[in-house]
């Protein structure tokens, strides 16, 4: 019988209603060692009904083995893998020790796990029961997780059970519950229950000693001797204010201490193990002199449950008693057992992990055995259980050099598990132990990389460039990455200055003529050169490295990242966009989930660039989710502000300031993001006609900026707000720079704005020249919106000249861009100017088609649809379940008035702007 839990089990209740009506969820129950929370799941597998119930458990023991725990969940169901996408079938086989695979991004497994789930889940809705979670191995409990928060289109619960509190196994986003001790007289009733003959002093004894703990309650009272249960004083019990959970422990622990020896050391053996093999406890056994029958005195005593060749503790809490009330001698002797006996190839991690546990001393075989267990864990995305390994292994090193190199990986295997402070700790050992440069190089850059997330990227940039001046002469390719990525990271953090000290290493980089990162070193020189005010100087190699990058022959993730950035730079928007685009579907082919903000942010500016605002709000959408999922801060910066620019250009004004607001509480870490936050509120009070608010924002930009960065795009739009509240001279010095990079840009689309520049500010026939000449240049660029804010003004002049048709002509132009755009502000705006000249705009509907009703991921998803991908292939993409992407698109054919998927192919989605 289950005593109280009534608000618990009505929570697990609803959770299991609203999966079987797909609408799945993930609850978190956190409490106190036995506390009640494996008997919750008990209730929740009894609750289920016709629901399919998987369970796992997390062991102490396996925490270094990569996906024992997901293994464990799902190994029933492993004929089911040839049903997923190509690529996520094999990264799980891959983490499962099944397949050569090498996972190079762990998330990639989560969205296999989502996939997989899913499918088993298709012919009747799913439990997932994870007890003890917070012993899951890193690279499961991930997984898992990750799949936890993307249920809510399917027939899926899940439920983790933890020991502990937020701090143990983080899991944001999905709801935790508390599970509290039992009150005062739940807990008496449960209490008569098991143990009805106490005598009432006893029994006061136990209640306040369990403090409403179930499993105190019964295990305490288990543990009464005879005079106890006649009411006699509890000398056993501690009298001090002892954690519930400590006297369980001691309570076990005595249990153990009345058993024969040899059924103790046996226990030991038990514990140290994590295959619950019976077979495998009784072969190590042997070599300490030990027989089958030295296990019966725990299976009577019930410590301990024997169900066929698997063996199982009654608690989680004996398990760790057995271990830790033995002898270090004894768990040396254990571990050294089961070493000897886990010989074949499938348990080679095991093995290793015992023989470095019964090793004290440095010892270069085992060190070894440890490093290949962790390059088996790297290769499967274990980054944890790899970083483990290495540690440990460095420590059992003989060879100094050998420990050095050793740190440094367990550094950055720390560091790609989201590990920030044990990798800060790792990389500063693996530098302090060692003369090489390349080992100190690399640990200097792992810290850069910590701190551009920790303190801010000009921190992180200067770190690594004083890492990289190290290996300029010795290890020239690897400085030229990290010093490409330094001289970036600087000048977004806001230190130009810093930046610009990169130029002395680069320019002492010594590459072989055909090495493919000669363009990175030039074009980082370059844009060095544009920091300068030197855009003459800056474009050409500039120009070269997007050349480089867009044939494919520089391979480097960092550097085609940087370049798509680059190549907005040189006004190139079109070519960034194709780049870009081209690497998002790189990374999602290779799940490569933790890359995916880093190539969306400028993959977002190019389309914001370009007017098509609603790609360049599905992959700000997607950057920002993906960004929070994987810790990337200040990436969720870069693109909250995005957001925020593109909420100015639809009008939604109390969204873009909140926005804007996130992103400057940042300034001080993030100045790019910064920049384009100030840019969002300059456009918004542009469009809505405030000219002054708008030049103040617009020139708090420039006050932390230098040279011909990426604040040069925001240009236009200071030269328009300079004009309107008369301030002619600023308007003309902006717009001076903005034609000389443009002239050297050399791109319609920058030229036609230059040409509205000037325009803006001259008088007479020039202006309508120049006007006319941006129009033209628009038209050909291919850019609505700008061509639409060129319409508007041009309109707001030949009104001013008094030459109304024409200038209701451009107005109405503008108005209907402004419209089909979205850009609700700019769309009244026009009309305003249309009323003054008595014109009566026909009513503008919000509506301007199906497409524009669509989120940002139902756009994705419609148009990966109407290209003829399966929900599958589909969910593959986005890191979706195919039954995700199924609602998506049940919930897209009305609003783009299809009733069959087939007719997706003959909408126009590919110019939805």
């Amino acid at each position: 019988m289950l005593h109280g839990r009534v608000d618990e089990l009505a929570r697990i209740g609803q959770l299991l209603a609203d999966a079987r009506r797909a609408q799945g969820g993930a609850l978190v129950l956190r409490g106190d060692a036995g506390i009640g929370k494996t008997i919750l799941l008990d209730r929740a597998s009894e609750m289920a009904g016709g629901m399919r119930v998987l369970r796992g458990i997390g062991i102490e023991f396996e925490a270094e083995l990569p996906f024992a725990g997901l293994h464990m969940l799902l190994h029933p169901f492993l004929d089911r893998l040839d049903a997923l996408p190509g690529r996520q079938a094999d990264v799980l086989r891959g983490a499962f020790g099944i397949a050569e695979t090498v996972v190079r991004d762990r998330f990639l497994i989560g969205v296999a796990t989502l996939t997989l789930l899913s499918d088993i889940a298709d012919d009747r809705p799913l439990l997932c029961l994870l007890d003890d979670a917070q012993w899951l191995d890193d690279a499961s409990s991930a997984a898992l997780l990750f799949a936890a928060r993307r249920l809510t289109a399917e027939p899926i619960a899940m439920i983790f059970a933890v020991r502990g509190d937020e701090a143990v196994l983080p899991a944001p986003g999905v709801e935790a519950v508390r599970v509290r001790g039992l009150d005062p007289s739940t807990a008496a009733a449960l209490l008569a229950e098991y143990a009805p003959g106490l005598a009432d002093p006893v029994r006061a004894r136990v209640l306040r000693e369990a403090d409403g703990n179930p499993l105190a309650l019964i295990e305490l009272a288990a543990a009464l001797a005879a005079e106890q249960h006649s009411g006699r004083v509890l000398h056993e019990f501690h009298v001090g204010p002892l954690p519930a959970v400590g006297r369980v422990q001691d309570a076990f622990r005595r249990q153990i201490a009345d058993l024969p020896a040899a059924t103790q050391l046996a226990l030991v053996v038990a514990a140290a193990d994590d295959t619950t093999s019976v077979n495998v406890i009784m072969d190590a056994g042997k070599a300490l002199g030990l027989s089958a029958a030295d296990l019966d005195p725990a299976v009577r005593s019930g410590l301990v449950i024997v169900t066929g060749d698997g063996m199982s503790f009654r608690h989680p809490l004996v398990r760790a008693a057995a271990y830790r009330a033995a002898t270090s001698v004894d768990r040396v002797s254990a571990h050294r057992a089961l070493a000897e006996v886990l010989l074949d190839g499938s348990n080679a991690d095991r093995r290793a992990w015992h023989l470095a546990a019964a090793t004290s001393e440095p010892d270069e075989e085992v060190a070894g055995e440890l490093e290949r267990a962790a390059q088996r864990a790297g290769s499967r995305g274990g980054s944890t259980a790899m970083a483990t390994a290495y540690e440990r292994s460095a420590e059992l090193s003989i060879h100094p050099a050998r420990r050095s190199t050793r740190l440094a990986k367990a550094a950055r295997a720390a560091y790609d598990a989201g590990r920030t402070a044990w990798a800060t700790d790792l990389a500063s050992r693996a530098a302090a132990s060692t003369d090489d440069a390349s080992v100190i190089a690399e640990a200097t850059y792992i810290q850069a990389q910590i701190d551009v997330e920790r303190v801010s990227p000009a921190a992180g940039g200067k770190v690594a460039l004083n890492g990289a001046r190290r290996i300029v002469s010795c290890s020239p390719e690897q400085a030229a990455i990290m010093l490409t990525e330094a001289v970036w990271i600087a000048w977004v953090g806001g230190d130009s200055v810093l930046a610009t000290t990169g130029r002395g290493p680069l320019e002492a980089v010594t590459l072989p003529p055909t090495s493919p990162l000669r363009p990175a070193v030039a074009g980082m020189l370059g844009f060095l050169d544009l920091l300068d005010g030197a855009p003459a100087a800056a474009m050409e190699p500039m120009r070269g490295l997007v050349a480089a990058v867009q044939a494919g022959s520089v391979d480097s993730l960092t550097v085609h990242t940087i370049t798509g950035f680059i190549s907005l730079l040189v006004g190139d928007d079109d070519a960034a966009a194709a780049m870009l685009e081209t690497l998002v579907v790189t990374l999602r082919a290779g799940g490569m989930v933790g890359w995916l903000p880093y190539a969306l942010e400028p993959l977002a500016l190019a389309q914001c660039l370009r007017g098509r605002f609603l790609d360049a709000a599905a992959a700000a959408t997607e950057g920002t989710a993906l960004a929070v999922e994987v810790g990337q801060r200040n990436q969720v910066t870069a693109m909250t502000a995005i957001s925020a620019w593109l909420d100015a250009v639809s009008g939604d004004e109390e969204r873009c300031r909140s926005l804007a607001a996130e992103v400057n509480a940042q300034a001080a870490r993030h100045v790019a993001a910064t920049a384009c936050a100030r840019w969002a509120l300059g456009l918004l009070e542009l469009a809505a006609g405030r000219a002054d608010a708008a030049l103040e924002h617009l020139d708090s930009i420039y006050r932390d900026r230098i040279g011909y960065g990426y604040e040069i795009r925001a240009a236009p739009d200071f030269v328009e707000a300079a004009v309107r509240s008369g301030h002619i001279d600023r308007a003309r010095t902006m717009s001076s720079v903005f034609q000389e990079w443009a002239r050297h840009s050399g791109h319609l689309s920058t030229g036609a704005l230059a040409l509205r520049c000037q325009a803006l500010l001259d008088q007479g026939s020039d202006a309508d020249t120049g006007y006319a000449a941006a129009l033209r240049a628009h038209e050909t660029a291919s850019r609505p919106y700008d061509m639409a804010r060129t319409h508007l003004v041009y309109g707001e002049w030949l009104r001013r000249q008094r030459r109304r048709s024409d200038a209701g002509a451009q107005l109405s132009a503008a108005m209907e861009l402004f419209d089909r755009l979205g850009a609700r502000r700019w769309a009244e705006r026009a009309a305003a100017e249309l009323e003054v000249l008595g014109a009566r705009p026909a009513p503008r509907s919000s509506d301007t088609g199906g497409s524009a009703r669509l989120t940002p991921q139902e756009l994705q998803v419609v148009r990966l649809a109407a290209a003829g991908l399966s929900n599958k292939e589909i969910g593959a993409q986005l890191f979706l379940s195919p039954r995700t992407v199924g609602h998506h698109l049940y919930r897209v054919f009305p609003k783009l008035g299809v009733t069959r998927r087939m007719e997706l192919a003959y909408l126009d989605l590919g110019s939805v702007t």
